[in-house]
């Protein structure tokens, strides 16, 4: 994938050391098409006789590699795109950087060894070659000292977090002698084309987000020991409960790593003399203990948290240094969070709350005003940039100043100043103003304070997204309990789940249908897409099961048919119908996609088939489209067995894509129809555009298929041969073996004597009475109570 945009073309990219981070970032880009070259050092211990052996020479490269490839959550997007990847070594391979466009450094975070890797680099790039470096810390400015006039023009730091692959944001770090015209290609081609959210940092300790989000955990590691809390009430409090990651704090930072978060605290610590409070960074007794000991965290199987042979859990007690069996917090604040739906009614409940829990969040949050309010303009000259990147950093739901808007400006700097922390001039110049909140939204688009100029100015670049939440202040076009309907401009429409999950039941199927009747009406199209975590979980399980357990079958049938329908309803309508998914898209989710004109899909879309999972088989017309796509699979006619057995085993196997480009290799996504956008946050936006086009190349409604070729017997056969010897190899249950059966019959076009065409409503007969008749057993009833009570599928 050849990547241009102002006048520079990306193709080539070296990265130069290959630890957890070099082999990430290598993967990641190739993950978008690139070629890579991944190098690293030659092995220290070679023997004389061994080092002309180009395998040995290699073997730290090669060795990391491969450990990256097996990691989890993958880090390939595919085979083919990890194929991508070329290894080499400093001594041998270094003379060809001088075909890259662009090299970025992540050697060990020592100055002296990354200045020595960057006179080799400045002797051997070609000029103009863009140089980065991934530095967590070390000062930008120093790397570049001593290197000639183009090479610092071309120098910036570009730091990535780990996993490259997953978490978005990238710290692009300029020096006063990077050229202005790489600054703006950085920032636009991470955006772009590496998905990622790309801010502006100033070459200050740590950049934004680590000097921020390290101090926030700094501040509740000091709370937790003045107030007296164990370290699995302060991880309930200080994880979605405010909008945080499940870890929490105690088991981020076990996650991590507590030798590394400790080095970090340590560097800002001694980086920043003049900060107003340095005293939060601080080790504790408590943390200084876990090192001394080698409790690292996760990767020494022992840190704040350890599980014994039995998996029984224990944490660590602070004031005693003693493990104790992990207790089950307890606060009303807590509870009365819980109680309530939105991320502000939530922090609210904190902040009304007196109990020690209440105590802890909002001392936090005072400190975390207080903090940032002081960084402004020192680590950043906007505001916006710091939430930005604690968002998409360390994966807050929101940033610092958007939890002080949900508190109240005002009562976030009384909470700070009865902390005896220190509020910036300019955020009481701010307030005397007569202002109430960091940002705003006027004509649909996010306005920010600009503390330089005194006003609000438009974030830039927020006319290249359509976020649903900024949309709010307008009058829905239409609305119910499980959508709303949004006017998204130039005669779009988009449909927003609102669900919980964005499950789908009769709700959600109703907004689709009437979505589509209004688009019809005047408009030139509609999206279907969301800004939640994820697309849609599937259809509503515990209304299947209420109806299956109470034998309501005739209720069941309708409830099919009306989803049959409206997936259909999707495929035949007379404007463009275009899906946005992103994140989990499942069931019958994936199937709503399956039937859209056009799928635009984040790049991290997980989707699936997966309903044999719960005892049943997709019914909303996945069995039907995937039959469909089979026949479509046949060259000239010609029947093609293997094209069959895979699509029957993407749903025999409830497989699930484990990003958009596999749902390409799985058929899930159209290779000549749907497109794959890498920034998550640009999907409604490029799906926008994709009904646009679509209607001014005249759109017209497609002709109902009655072409599709179905194998009958010859089929079956085929797949119930393997159905039996995955039985008696002992890889399925005689229950699964029903389900996969009934999948294949489906997918055959039922017991036929020959192959034979069909149409669409033959075979969404068919998965409609599979389905209803799998309801009525007994063990497919037992998957679904174990799926609605623990979340996980029950083999039996």
């Amino acid at each position: 994938m050849e990547a241009k945009t102002q006048n520079r073309a990306i193709k080539k990219v070296a990265v130069l050391g290959s630890g957890v981070m070099g082999s990430g970032i290598a993967l990641h880009l190739a993950n978008i098409g690139l070629e890579v070259l991944l190098l690293d050092i030659v092995p220290f211990d070679l023997k004389e006789e061994e080092k002309a052996n180009p395998k040995l020479r290699n073997r730290i490269v090669n060795d990391a590699f491969s450990f990256a490839l097996k990691s989890k959550p993958a880090q390939a997007y595919s085979a083919a795109s990890a194929a991508r990847v070329t290894l080499g070594n400093f001594d041998d391979d270094m003379p060809k950087i001088k075909d890259c466009d662009w090299i970025i450094e992540v050697v060990i975070e020592r100055l002296d060894i990354k200045q020595q890797v960057f006179e080799k680099v400045d002797k051997l790039r070609k000029p103009g070659t863009l140089v980065t470096s991934n530095t967590s810390g070390i000062p930008i400015h120093l790397m570049a000292e001593g290197r000639s006039e183009d090479f610092q023009k071309h120098f910036s730091g570009t730091h990535f977090f780990n996993p490259p692959r997953y978490l978005r944001l990238l710290e692009i770090i300029p020096t006063a002698k990077t050229d202005q015209s790489v600054v703006d290609f950085l920032m636009h081609y991470g955006d772009v084309f590496l998905g990622k959210e790309t801010v502006l940092c100033k070459d200050t300790p740590a950049f934004i987000a680590n000097r921020v989000g390290v101090y926030a955990m700094a501040k509740v590691f000091q709370l937790t020991q003045e107030l007296g809390l164990t370290i699995e009430e302060v991880d309930a409090l200080t994880g979605p409960a405010i909008g945080r990651p499940k870890t929490g704090t105690f088991k981020l930072s076990d996650l991590v790593g507590n030798d590394t978060g400790t080095k970090v605290m340590m560097g800002i610590k001694e980086n920043c003399p003049n900060d107003e409070q340095a005293g939060a960074f601080e080790v504790p007794a408590y943390v200084q203990f876990l090192l001394d000991n080698k409790f690292f965290g996760n990767k020494s199987k022992k840190g704040y948290y350890y599980k014994d042979e039995k998996r029984n859990s224990f944490s660590l007690r602070l004031d005693t240094l003693q493990y104790e069996p992990t207790g089950k917090p307890k606060f009303a604040s807590l509870d009365a969070s819980k109680k309530v739906e939105g991320l502000n009614d939530k922090i609210n409940a904190f902040i009304k709350g007196d109990d020690k829990g209440a105590q802890l969040v909002k001392r936090s949050l005072a400190g975390l005003f207080a903090y940032v309010s002081n960084r402004v303009p020192e680590i950043s000259d906007v505001l916006y940039a710091v939430d930005d990147a604690l968002r998409a950093g360390f994966a807050w739901e929101i940033g610092p100043f958007q939890y002080w808007d949900i508190v109240g400006v005002q009562k976030g700097i009384e909470l700070a100043e009865a902390d005896g922390l220190t509020i910036s001039a300019w955020v009481k110049e701010f307030v005397a103003a007569g202002n109430t909140s960091f940002y705003k939204v006027e004509n649909g688009l996010k306005k920010y304070y600009d503390q330089a100029s005194k006003s609000y100015k438009t974030i830039p670049g927020a006319e290249s997204f359509i976020i649903l939440d900024n949309l709010r202040g307008n009058k829905p076009v239409w609305k119910n309990s499980g959508g709303t309907l949004h006017d998204i401009g130039d005669g779009v429409l988009n449909l927003e789940f609102t669900s919980k999950m964005n499950s789908l039941g009769g709700d959600v199927l109703q907004a689709i249908n009437k979505s589509i009747e209004i688009a019809e009406g005047g408009y030139k199209g509609l999206v279907i897409g969301n800004d939640a975590p994820n697309f849609s979980v599937g259809a509503n399980l515990m209304m299947i099961a209420m109806l299956a357990m109470d034998q309501e079958y005739d209720e069941l049938d309708i409830a099919v048919r009306q989803f049959q329908q409206t997936t259909m309803r999707c495929r035949y309508s007379a404007v463009p119908v275009v899906s946005a998914p992103h994140g989990m898209t499942l069931g019958g989710g994936c199937e709503v996609t399956m039937h859209s004109d056009v799928v635009v899909a984040s790049a991290e879309t997980y989707i699936g088939l997966v309903e044999v999972g719960v005892g049943l088989i997709p019914a909303g017309g996945g069995t039907k489209e995937l039959a469909l796509r089979t026949s479509d699979s046949f060259k000239n006619g010609d029947p093609m067995l293997q094209s069959l057995q895979d699509n029957f085993l993407n749903i025999a196997m409830a497989k699930v894509a484990t990003s958009a480009a596999e749902a390409f290799d799985a058929g899930l996504m159209r290779k000549n129809k749907d497109r794959v956008v890498i920034n998550a946050k640009r999907v409604i936006a490029e799906a926008k555009q994709e009904v646009l086009r679509l209607s001014e190349e005249g759109y017209s409604q497609p002709a109902h298929r009655n072409d599709i070729q179905v194998l009958g017997r010859t089929g079956l056969g085929t797949l119930t041969v393997g159905v039996e010897s995955f039985i008696a190899g002992g890889y399925i249950s005689q229950h699964d073996a029903k389900i996969a059966k009934k999948v294949a019959y489906v997918m055959c076009g039922g017991d036929l004597s020959a192959p034979t065409t069909v149409n669409e409503q033959y075979l969404l007969d068919l998965e409609r009475e599979a389905f209803l008749s799998l309801c009525g057993e007994k063990k497919t009833l037992e998957r679904i109570q174990a799926m609605l009570t623990t979340g996980k599928p029950l083999r039996n």
